[in-house]
């Protein structure tokens, strides 16, 4: 046995140590694609957060211009008929005051101890 142990240090020593050099040698060659490959597809999802950012930015931009500009349409208007909205906003708040009352008269009353029907 121990006849076996030193045969095999001394062929590690020998023709077994160029092997393991060779397949260190052969696994760093390998890290180093492995390293490659993933910088690439990093690169390649940092471009496309980068596309994605850009086109979220152009609709967030298009939608502000577009409420900016129905924002001066209705400011335009209000100016214009000064009358007619508050004539609107006033027939508003009525229909709002009748369903309320509608609502509110559909409900039974509550029996509290001072009413003792």
């Amino acid at each position: 046995m121990a006849e076996n142990s030193n045969t095999t240090e001394a062929a590690v020593k020998t023709g077994g140590g160029d092997d393991l050099e060779q397949e260190i040698a052969q696994l760093k060659r390998e890290i180093g694609r492995l390293k490659q490959a993933i910088s690439g597809r990093a690169e390649d999802f940092v471009e496309g957060v980068e596309g994605l950012y850009g086109s979220a930015t152009e609709g967030a931009s298009r939608a502000t211009q577009a409420l900016k500009s129905q924002a001066q349409a209705v400011s335009g208007t209000v100016r214009d008929n000064p009358g007619t909205v508050s004539s609107a906003f006033l027939i508003g708040g009525i229909i709002g005051l009748l369903f309320g009352l509608a609502f509110g008269a559909s409900e039974p009353s509550p029996r509290r101890w001072y009413n003792r029907r």
